[in-house]
Parts: structure tokens; C-alpha cells; sequence
């Protein structure tokens, strides 16, 4: 390595993995002395903090506060942005080629580009679905909910497939914004939802499901869907869904260049990598996120923004002990618990056999991803915002109360 230049170190993906990790490293002198540049290679112009997605559809928060661009996030930090798309990598030439032709050589490496949807072999499904991990899908989403909404129809159909985290906490939002006026159909092939989340999360869930009248279908498989109709089978009948709106939250794989790559993998495609992050065949690159799998460990990480939020600081920290010659030290998640939005102004969290939900647990989930946002300055504006518009609310609630409490009473009779 030529001592006389910068090390140069590529962060490809600019999620949670990608960016914190970046940001993470960018806060040691080895960045702020110049010792290092820091690439981050990322398509995107804005970011997008995914677990408040939801929030935007039933207008509980505002686009700017969980989708700063990376301009904004970036500013101040020596971190050097590419928006390109990744076209090639030569892990053997340490090089990475972008869309534009450009090529970028690099001393480390970050691979935290997270996945894609996958598209299962279902008739009708990538003409007529929508799906819900982007600002590009949600504005689609929100295009079609505001056409059915303007519509003159009384009755609202939307089916989601995929009884996740995502198909839950989707519904449930879908079916507060359409109000009495939606009907909204949860589709899980297997037979149960949250196959993988606590009871207390089951328990909750299945109850705001149930009090927004949605109705869920287990163990049902979907055969074919049309611009107006959804086929199912379930217990092995076959009947017709009239629908107005598709929405697919049932599955994500790799993408296709990763499994390009000369490395190992698994049969998912999804990287292997050691204990510390670092790819087995590659020391000098980190994978991380829902893209990598250890290869010789039991720890159980989940495809999470907790997960990658955790991984992130890792890597930061190994990046940082490779380039002086020390050990990177192993990650180990710690799982916190889980946190779901159960319509508006509801949630559910589920944290060291603690459970809290309804109204205080929205707040508190809030609070905490405030907290997570990825620079203090925007934190700071998004907690000011949210603290403010509170404070407002609490207001018009105590003045109603008072009206409600000096209302004036009817005579007694005598």
C-alpha cells in the first residue's frame, strides 16, 4: 500500500449499513488528518430512514424528516458522495466500476447495498402489485390510494400479501387512512404472522388487525391477479377478491450483481463472511446487512435496520484497526426488541420482556428513531419539529378538556 496517498475506502450502499458506517469512521482523526478518503457510492439522492415509511402514508409525519438528501447529511464530513449505481466489482484488482464508466480503485471496502424485492411466479403480479421499500413506492402508493380516495366508490378494496412486519404494519396504516370507507385483506401463506416476533407482538398485532376490521387469510395461496380481482385458494378452496390495490411485502433477495462476485457464498446468495464482517476470501472488505451471512457462528442476526444499525458501528471500528495493524474485533448483536406500528398513533414495543403498546408506545418508538437519525444537526431539527407539533396537540386536548369540564350543565329539576 503507497503510504504517500490517502488509503482509499469505498462504502458502497447508503442505508443504515452503508452511510452510518461511514459516517461512523469519518469521526476519526485517521479522516479529519486526511489519512483516509471515504467514497460513498449510493444511486440515491435522498436517504431514507425505512422504519418511519409507514408514517408518511397516513400523514403523521412530514417526507423532509426521514428522507434528509445526502447533501444535507454529508455536509460538514470529509466524505466524498458518488450517486451512481455500482456496474462491476474486481475483488482481486480491488477496483469498483460504476454505470457511468467510471472506475473507482479502493484500499477497503464496504458492501451494504441491502436487497431487492423478490418477485414470486404469481400470474399477474409484476404488472398489477405495488410494493413498499422506496420513496419511489411509496409516492406510486400514494398516487393510487388518492385516485381510489377521490373515486366516486364507497367501498375500498386493498389487498396486501405478506404477513411480515411489513404486510402488518402496512395494513394497519392503509386501513386508519381509508377509515370505513377501506377494506383491507392481509394474505400470508404460511399460518400465522410474525412467525419470528414475541407473543406480546402476536398478541397485539392480531388485535389492531381485528379492531380495523381487517381480515386475514392464512395458509392461503394467491394463483393469479388482474386489474381487478385477486385469486386465492385457501383450504383448498378457490374464490375470486374483488380489488382495487395489490400491494407485494413478500420477499427480498440479493441483488443480481453480488452473486458476480468471486467470493464465497451462500446458496441465497448472500456473502459469508467472518465474525468480524470481513469476507472470507477478502479481508480488506467488509459485508454487512441483510447481504451477509457469517459463515462459523450461531449468533441469529436478522435482516433488520436494528441489526445493520448495530453492524455499522463494527465496521467503523475494524476499518479503523485494520488500517493500524490491530485485530478487528468480532460483532456480537444485541437485541434490543422490536418495534411495530400498529395504525395511527399506535404501536407496539417489545424490549427485554417489557410491552408496551397503544398510544405512549407510538411515542416512545418515535422518540427512539429520532434518536437513531443519522446526523445530530438533522436530529435535532426533527426532535425540535416533533416536540413542537406535541406540545401543540397537548394544548388543544387540555382546552377541550376544559370546555368539556366548564360545560355548562342542565338545571337541576326541583
Amino acid at each position: 500500500m503507497n503510504t504517500d496517498r490517502p488509503i482509499k475506502i469505498c462504502v458502497i450502499g447508503g442505508g443504515f449499513g452503508g452511510l452510518y458506517t461511514a459516517l461512523y469512521f469519518s469521526r476519526f482523526d485517521l479522516v479529519k488528518n486526511r489519512k483516509c478518503q471515504v467514497t460513498l457510492i449510493e444511486p440515491n439522492d435522498h436517504f431514507l430512514f425505512t422504519p418511519l415509511l409507514y408514517e408518511l402514508l397516513t400523514g403523521e409525519l412530514q417526507r423532509w424528516e426521514i428522507a434528509p438528501s445526502y447533501s444535507k447529511l454529508l455536509q460538514g464530513t470529509q466524505i466524498q458522495l458518488r450517486q451512481q449505481t455500482v456496474k462491476t466489482i474486481d475483488l482481486k484488482a480491488r477496483c469498483v466500476g460504476l454505470m457511468n464508466d467510471e472506475t473507482l480503485s479502493y484500499d477497503y471496502l464496504v458492501l451494504a447495498v441491502g436487497t431487492q424485492n423478490r418477485w414470486a411466479n404469481i400470474p399477474g403480479l409484476k404488472d398489477y402489485a405495488l410494493t413498499f421499500r422506496s420513496l419511489a413506492d411509496l409516492e406510486r402508493l400514494q398516487t393510487q390510494l388518492h385516485i381510489l380516495e377521490n373515486s366516486e366508490r364507497q367501498h375500498l378494496k386493498v389487498a396486501v400479501i405478506g404477513g411480515g412486519p411489513n404486510g402488518v404494519e402496512l395494513s394497519c396504516k392503509i386501513a386508519d387512512r381509508l377509515g370505513s370507507r377501506g377494506q383491507v385483506y392481509l394474505i400470508e401463506r404460511g399460518d400465522a404472522l410474525l412467525k419470528n416476533f414475541s407473543k406480546a407482538i402476536g398478541k397485539a398485532s392480531y388485535k389492531a388487525l381485528k379492531a380495523r376490521r381487517i381480515a386475514i387469510h392464512h395458509d392461503c395461496d394467491v394463483e393469479k391477479i388482474t386489474a381487478d380481482s385477486l385469486r386465492i385458494t385457501e383450504q383448498q378452496q378457490a374464490q375470486d377478491l374483488p380489488i382495487d390495490l395489490v400491494i407485494w411485502t413478500a420477499g427480498t433477495q440479493s441483488r443480481e450483481w453480488l452473486s458476480e462476485l468471486d467470493c464465497q457464498q451462500t446458496d441465497q446468495g448472500k456473502l459469508l463472511v467472518h465474525p468480524t464482517l470481513q469476507l472470507l476470501d477478502y479481508p480488506e472488505v467488509l459485508a454487512l446487512g441483510d447481504i451477509a451471512q457469517m459463515a462459523s457462528t450461531r449468533q441469529n442476526i436478522p435482516a433488520t435496520a436494528q441489526a445493520a444499525f448495530q453492524q455499522a458501528s463494527c465496521a467503523a471500528k475494524n476499518l479503523k484497526a485494520m488500517i493500524k495493524r490491530n485485530r478487528p474485533k468480532p460483532f456480537f448483536y444485541l437485541h434490543l426488541g422490536d418495534m411495530l406500528t400498529l395504525g395511527k398513533r399506535s404501536a407496539i414495543i417489545s424490549s427485554f420482556s417489557i410491552n408496551i403498546d397503544g398510544r405512549i408506545a407510538d411515542i416512545s418508538r418515535r422518540f427512539i428513531y429520532i434518536l437513531r437519525l443519522p446526523t445530530q444537526r438533522h436530529k435535532t431539527q426533527v426532535l425540535k419539529h416533533w416536540v413542537k407539533n406535541t406540545l401543540i396537540k397537548l394544548g388543544r386536548w387540555l382546552r377541550w378538556q376544559k370546555q368539556q369540564l366548564f360545560a355548562e350543565k342542565p338545571a337541576k329539576p326541583y
